[in-house]
């Protein structure tokens, strides 16, 4: 068979990456960040070829006090980084062999770029998750807790941005708990479903040696390892899954800090203008402006567009391993960069917030919000909802909102002495029964199993950080 030219001719390692083209194909601006994962793989595979036979012992055991040293310059900052060199990987393994010599050129020993990149996503996944759900949790204890101070605080539920009918202060952070329980949810489930080695998939089609992909798919702290190698090194759903759960948790954050600004105006008045919220004016000396809410929604939009950007790369990508997929690293690192941001900076935030109660009280003592319990009233004596409905529009029209007891009895007798108590607003919360609602033993409840779910967040949370902490002690401890 006739060699291949010079210039198409494989080097064990590629190198120098020269040309007019340079700079566009290198990915180490980008992937260095992955560098300790790319390590912690690397010790894991030699680790797996000296118990395959494929090195002797005192070859596993050069290669991986070589691995280690490398690590510890990464860590210290003295790595000496390349940039002709156009990966992480190709730097660590070109400055293991400066290091140890020839022995070096014995880590890609069955193992391609393309099982090794899929191999650094995932353990930086699971990372990722970490430090964002470690954020999270401090957001939901500060909600929960500012919740409790304020169950009995009354304030105005709003639908289209229009005052509807009473609910707390308490019930309405409560709601953003929730919300962001679920971005928890789907964090932990997006690790759980990526918590596959892709390991010894190869390029895409394995390896002809006898390697056992098995054994650093449990020394990395995964559940198992993949089942086919040309989906093993371009599955993408991972990063895909995790930037959905990142935009969606930005969407809640972002519509958290809306209200945020909203309640710090004038004209609702329901957050006192203090320094938490932000910055003075430049030229009008009276202003506080609330900055940290308004990034809050800012830093949302990169981290949607890091989902569809992403998305499109991957559409319409053939199997296995395309160059395409360089691309996907740069904005999941953008998007979990800005996410722990305004996640810190919101947990900040609310946690020194100061609430105006007697503004929210005022604001709640609005006659209009009676509107629904004057008939459902009517409903609970007999009376068919929409007749009921119907009814009490024509008494608040004709009223203009101003509703007096006498014209309730006049115009809704059935309700009879019961109309005065339901036009009261004080007493609007204690009538909220329903189960989920914001009446006081509804909420009560709710506070309770809050707790009880914040709990098992951060069991889940541990047991998540015992896996990153496994990587870490791979890097950084000596032996096996």
């Amino acid at each position: 068979m006739a060699r291949p030219p010079p210039e198409v001719r494989l080097a064990a390692v590629p190198v120098h990456v020269r040309g007019p083209a340079a700079r566009f194909l290198s990915s180490l601006s980008v992937d260095r960040s992955l560098a300790v994962y790319d390590i912690a793989g690397s010790i894991a595979h030699v680790e797996m070829l000296g118990e395959s036979g494929l090195l002797a012992p005192e070859e596993t055991a050069g290669l991986l006090a070589g691995l280690r040293s490398v690590g510890r310059e990464i860590a210290d900052g003295t790595f000496p980084w390349r940039p002709e060199l156009e990966d992480v990987h190709t730097n660590i393994e070109s400055r293991l062999t400066e290091l140890i010599g020839d022995l070096g050129g014995k880590l890609h020993t069955a193992r391609s770029r393309n099982d090794q990149v899929a191999l650094d996503e995932r353990l930086y996944l699971r990372s990722a998750v970490r430090a964002v759900a470690a954020r999270l949790v401090a957001l939901e204890e500060v909600l929960l807790a500012r919740g409790e101070e304020e169950g009995a605080t009354p304030m105005p539920g709003y639908t289209h941005l229009q005052r509807a009918q009473t609910v707390s202060l308490g019930h309405h952070l409560l709601a953003h708990f929730w919300r962001f329980d679920r971005d928890l949810d789907r964090l932990f489930s997006t690790a759980e479903r990526s918590d596959i080695s892709p390991l010894g998939a190869g390029a895409l089609a394995g390896s002809t040696l006898p390697i056992l992909p098995d054994r650093p798919a449990r020394r990395l702290g995964f559940s198992r390892r993949f089942e086919n190698s040309l989906d093993a090194v371009s599955d993408r759903d991972p990063f895909a899954e995790l930037l959905f759960d990142l935009a969606l948790l930005a969407v809640h954050a972002s519509g958290l800090g809306e209200e945020i600004v909203l309640f710090a105006t004038k004209e609702f008045g329901f957050l006192e203008r203090t320094e938490s919220l932000g910055s003075g004016s430049s030229l009008m000396p009276q202003k506080r402006n609330p900055d940290v809410a308004e990034l809050v929604r800012g830093k949302a939009g990169p981290v949607v567009g890091a989902l569809v950007s992403l998305l499109t790369t991957l559409k319409g990508l053939p199997l296995a391993y395309d160059r395409d997929l360089q691309e996907d690293k740069a904005p999941v690192l953008l998007a979990v960069r800005n996410v722990t941001d305004l996640v810190e900076a919101l947990t900040s935030l609310l946690a020194s917030a100061r609430f105006d109660r007697a503004a929210l009280a005022r604001a709640a003592a609005d006659p209009e919000m009676t509107a629904t319990d004057l008939a459902e009233g009517l409903v609970a004596r007999g009376v068919p909802f929409r007749s009921a409905h119907e009814a009490v529009t024509g008494l608040f029209r004709e009223s203009a909102g101003a509703v007096r007891p006498d014209q309730a009895l006049r115009r809704l007798p059935e309700l009879g002495e019961d109309a005065s108590r339901l036009l009261d607003p004080s007493t609007a919360l204690g009538r909220r029964v329903s189960a989920g609602g914001p009446g006081p033993k509804a909420f009560a409840l709710q506070l309770s199993r809050a707790r009880t779910r914040l709990g098992l967040r951060s069991q889940s949370l541990s047991s998540l950080a015992r896996k990153v902490e496994q990587i870490e002690e791979l890097v950084n401890k000596e032996g096996t």
